[in-house]
């Protein structure tokens, strides 16, 4: 098509959420948006999993094509783990259009040395270091504009505390109406020769994981005293959404206007499972005996157990799965000495790490789905495990796995265990894992009938990259608005390149939308059900 493009990724936006609010009245701009555009559901598919949206965005590659599979890597040498940045071009770097990108997750401008435009600002997991350029852009803007107002929310957990709760709600919405202003200037004043404008908005992202329970009734903690000022918090982060977007609309009416969200969100099924109870479980595997300690907590009739406010997750669960005195000194010279923070030491799951060299397979730490690593021998430095005996390994775990059931529901606490490691376990790289543990529902403990119980633990975060779809919206002349369907999120970055005109490199993953940005046919496909407001 050619033209400008201004795109707006809605990180940690959920779709049905936000039908619901249009419904409401209360996203009026998103509902012209809509009406007036071609609009597609987006599928992620399984890369959900890796929690690398914006990076497989910011690439245009899916894993297995050049994507990750993790954002932690492992080091089967000395048996650590880390949260590496990303180490892909991003596809800006094969267009030929002038870019300004604005904070968007995992893209590297100083890879792209054309690109203009700064990251890091007040990204959620930004994935790359803060950088700008020109030099100086990011100096210029907090001249004008002050300091990222949220910073302390970007990872919040509040839902132990309800003033907490409504602070980081009042907060995250300045930060968005601060995002606004600042991207209108940095792309109608301070770099105004671009053909693509990227603005990424992470506030719904900061505010879906912990107030997800506000918003929906079936969530274990929406009878929780903080429900209220969740549900208040998170709405209002989307209505200051639904201005900007009206805001740059209008700002610049001239370019093709994209909204985007790579996947949906909803409620957490993985914090505790992953992070605490999947390592315990394998530990116990290996060795026979616990290591956890469950925190004594209260809890209500149902049994699930609750924080008190200023309770810190990490701190309840530092006491049930504790460092030993060389981690804990080790932790505080990275703290004080060399000033930077504890990386994954935080999570559980990072604290079993002294017994890796020992067990035939482990639980690396995840932010989502369980990941299971087999102790290989040739691969892994220590490895325990011959190769004869890989497939029969996988089969046992998937086994004991699915005999877990969660004692709080009586429910089956896995939906399945996916091999993951390939035709060829030996070429696993860093990012990969063996066996990927997917929930069912959202476990809090789990029961084993030669195991015994682990937990029952307390949420971290309520909500996490549960929902179904994301989805596109595409306004321009010559587009015929409508409903189109489901596509795959890989579909985006061949879409974009064809919208500015050009042609995607073959290096990237899926196919261009525009073949069917046509009239719409006679039935079209509904849409998944709002989640009641």
């Amino acid at each position: 098509m050619g033209g400008r493009v201004l795109v707006i990724g809605l990180d940690g936006y959920e779709p049905s959420l936000a039908e619901a609010m249009m419904a409401e009245g209360r996203l009026p701009a998103l509902r012209s948006l809509r009406d007036r555009a071609a609009h597609f559901h987006l599928d992620h598919g399984a890369a959900k999993r890796t929690g690398l949206a914006w990076e497989h965005f910011a690439t245009g590659k899916a894993p297995g094509e050049g994507g990750r599979d993790s954002a932690v890597d492992f080091d089967p040498k000395r048996y650590r783990v880390s949260q590496a940045p990303t180490r892909a071009l991003p596809w800006i770097a094969w267009s030929g259009a002038r870019a300004v990108v604005f904070d968007a997750p995992y893209l590297d401008l100083d890879a792209v040395p054309e690109a203009r435009g700064l990251v890091a600002w007040g990204a959620h997991d930004p994935g790359v270091p803060p950088h700008c350029s020109p030099p100086g852009l990011a100096m210029e803007l907090r001249a004008r504009f002050g300091e990222y107002p949220a910073r302390e929310w970007i990872y919040g957990f509040t839902w132990p505390d309800t003033e907490a709760t409504r602070r980081m709600g009042r907060d995250l919405t300045k930060a968005v109406e601060l995002r606004a202003a600042a991207s209108e200037w940095l792309l109608a004043e301070r770099l105004p020769d671009w053909d693509l404008a990227l603005v990424v908005v992470s506030e719904c992202h900061s505010a879906v994981e912990p107030m997800w329970h506000g918003v929906d009734p079936a969530h274990p903690l929406h009878g929780h005293p903080s429900a209220v000022a969740a549900g208040e918090g998170l709405r209002s982060v989307m209505e200051a959404t639904d201005r900007l977007v009206a805001r740059l609309a209008a700002a610049f009416p001239d370019a093709t206007l994209v909204t985007l969200a790579m996947h949906g969100m909803g409620p957490n099924d993985s914090d505790v499972a992953s992070m605490a109870l999947l390592p315990e479980l394998m530990y116990r595997h290996a060795f026979g005996r616990p290591h956890l300690r469950p925190p004594e907590l209260p809890a209500d009739p149902t049994g699930l157990p609750l924080l008190a406010p200023g309770d810190r997750w990490e701190e309840v669960m530092l006491r049930a799965v504790p460092y030993t005195p060389a981690e804990r000194l080790w932790d505080v010279a990275r703290r004080r000495l060399l000033r930077r923070d504890s990386g994954l030491d935080w999570m559980p799951a990072a604290r079993y790490r002294r017994f890796w060299r020992r067990m035939p397979a482990f639980a690396l730490p995840s932010f989502y789905d369980g990941r299971i690593r087999l102790n290989l021998q040739g691969r892994e430095r220590h490895g325990t495990v011959a190769w004869e005996r890989y497939g029969s390994l996988c089969a046992t775990l998937e086994a004991m796995l699915m005999q877990c059931r969660d004692p709080l529901t009586g429910e089956p606490a896995v939906a399945e265990v996916v091999r993951s490691g390939g035709n060829d376990p030996a070429a696993l790289g860093p990012d990969g894992c063996d066996l990927i543990v997917v929930w069912r529902g959202a476990p809090l403990a789990l029961e084993h009938r030669k195991h015994g119980s682990i937990g029952p633990l307390p949420y971290r975060r309520t909500g996490g990259h549960t929902g179904r779809y994301g989805e596109i919206m595409i306004a321009a002349p010559g587009v015929t608005p409508g409903r189109r369907g489901v596509r795959s999120s890989f579909d985006v970055v061949p879409t974009l390149s064809a919208l500015l005109g050009e042609r995607a490199p073959r290096t990237v993953s899926g196919r261009s939308l525009m073949p069917d940005l046509a009239p719409v046919p006679a039935a079209a496909p509904e849409r998944p059900s709002p989640i009641p407001a």
